[in-house]
């Protein structure tokens, strides 16, 4: 009689990953109170049954689901430059990439910061302590990339209009004006942070 295969020992991490993946891309499209956990889990192209070996309730899939895609997003902002690149250069990076229109229709990892903020301020308590991690998570890796620092209140706003960009953006119609918006906020930007755009530097 034939055994059956044993699952690879990375099985458990891989399909929590899917679960978390497919968590973040039914919330960002149609919130928290939308999706049941056996929409999610069909999403995923698992049993609701798989769940429940992972997380103990769709808030805490919610948290989690928001704190991956932070970090996911973080690794790939990393990777767009070698790790020896000025400081400068990997901040102007970053901010030409988040202010996009690639970014702003992303549809597998989009920002959780920008996608969910809505969703998440009538949410429970841990939903929103992750999301105010994640949002000071945001403002640390700005300050970890500049070479002349600039003052808290001045990072803080330039968190919140980077995402609140992307979040309007997200909701308009008309792809001149969503062009037009993320530009300009790429030259305020760049005026607060005392970094030159692509486009200036063209």
């Amino acid at each position: 009689m034939l055994r059956p295969m044993p699952y690879p020992k990375d099985h458990k991490a891989r399909t929590r990953q899917r679960i978390l993946e497919s968590a973040l891309a039914c919330f960002t499209r149609h919130g928290f109170a939308a999706v049941s956990i056996d929409q999610l889990m069909a999403h995923a192209g698992l049993t609701r049954g798989a769940f429940y070996a992972h997380f103990r309730s769709k808030s805490e899939v919610y948290a989690e689901a928001i704190a991956n895609a932070r970090h996911l997003h973080r690794e790939r902002i990393a990777a767009m430059l070698p790790v020896d690149a000025p400081a400068r250069a990997r901040l102007r990076q970053f901010v030409e990439q988040y202010l996009s229109r690639e970014h702003v229709n992303e549809p597998n990892r989009p920002c959780p910061l920008a996608c969910l903020v809505t969703d998440v301020a009538s949410g429970d308590a841990h939903v929103r302590a992750t999301y105010t991690r994640i949002f000071e998570g945001m403002n640390r890796l700005l300050r970890e990339m500049q070479e002349t620092e600039s003052d808290e209140d001045t990072l803080l706003a330039v968190s919140a209009m980077m995402i609140g960009t992307v979040a309007v953006c997200r909701a308009l119609d008309d792809p001149a004006l969503v062009e037009r918006l993320l530009a300009s906020s790429r030259r305020q930007v760049a005026e607060l942070l005392a970094i030159e755009t692509a486009t200036e530097m063209a």
